[in-house]
C-alpha cells in the first residue's frame, strides 16, 4: 500500500448553486480521500481567463491520502462529471463556465509535466484564487518547483 500524501485541491464553482455543489464535492472527495485534513474559507472572484457574468466561488482542501497522481485525477475528473461537469477547460481549448472544478494544486514534493497531468498545477502562481486560500492554509508550505512558500508566491503576485 502507498503512503499517504499531501494532497492540496483548488475548488471552484460558478454554475448553479455554487455553495452546494462545493459542499458536495467535498462530501465525494471525502469520501474517496478520507476526511480533509483543513480547509480554506470561500471567496467569491472574477473568471480567469475568460470572460462571464458569474463569479466563482473558490476554496483550496488540504487531504492526506494513500493514492496515486493518476488515480486522484481520475477521481477528481469523476467527481466534476457526477456534479454536471461535461469538458475540462485548457489554455488552447479556453475556459468557460462550470459547475465545479477541482484542480490537483500539489501532491507532496511530486514534480510532473506529462500530457494527462502536470503537477505542481502550472498556473498556481498566477492566480490569486488559488494562493490567497492556499495562504490562508498553508502559508509556509514550499512550492516544490520554485522553492518560494506560498506566502511568498502571494506577495509576490500582489506586488504585480
Amino acid at each position: 500500500m502507498q503512503r499517504p500524501t499531501d494532497i492540496y485541491l483548488g475548488l471552484g464553482s460558478n454554475q448553479g448553486n455554487r455553495e452546494q455543489l462545493i459542499r458536495e464535492a467535498i462530501v465525494l472527495l471525502s469520501a474517496a480521500l478520507g476526511a480533509p485534513l483543513s480547509q480554506s474559507t470561500t471567496i467569491e472572484t472574477e473568471p480567469w481567463g475568460f470572460s462571464s457574468p458569474n463569479p466563482f466561488l473558490n476554496m483550496v482542501v488540504h487531504f492526506s491520502a494513500p493514492i496515486s497522481p493518476y488515480e486522484l485525477l481520475d477521481t477528481t475528473e469523476a467527481i466534476e462529471r457526477q456534479l454536471g461537469r461535461l469538458a475540462k477547460s485548457t489554455p488552447s481549448a479556453g475556459y468557460s463556465d462550470r459547475p465545479i472544478d477541482i484542480d490537483i494544486l500539489l501532491f507532496g514534493t511530486t514534480i510532473m509535466d506529462e500530457e494527462r497531468l502536470t503537477i505542481p498545477h502550472p498556473r498556481m502562481h498566477e492566480r490569486m484564487f488559488v494562493l490567497q486560500p492556499l495562504a490562508e492554509i498553508a502559508p509556509m508550505l514550499q512550492h516544490p518547483v520554485t522553492k518560494k512558500t506560498i506566502r511568498q508566491m502571494k506577495e509576490l503576485l500582489e506586488s504585480r
